[in-house]
């Protein structure tokens, strides 16, 4: 049986995932890099406001689908306009 998760869902599983492994940076196309991005992007005052949330649901959405590129590339997008929030 599969478990499908919502992107705020999945979103704060990959960021406690993230969190919860300390080491080197992973910069590559891999879900993992989603969650890193993710981790990084929850500590961040702005990333409850727009468009920093919607980029991240929309990222999360594309890396738990499958499309990691793309949604690295929204997740990105999310934590530049987060940083420039605040």
């Amino acid at each position: 049986m599969n478990t499908v998760l919502t992107p705020p869902a999945l979103l704060m599983v990959l960021a406690m995932s993230a969190a919860a492994e300390p080491g080197p940076r992973v910069t590559t196309d891999t879900l993992e890099y989603c969650g890193s991005l993710a981790a990084r992007l929850a500590g961040m005052p702005a990333a409850t406001q727009e468009p920093s949330r919607s980029l991240a649901a929309e990222g999360m959405r594309l890396c738990g689908n499958g499309h990691l590129r793309t949604g690295i590339a929204k997740l990105r997008r999310a934590v530049r306009a987060a940083q420039a929030g605040s």
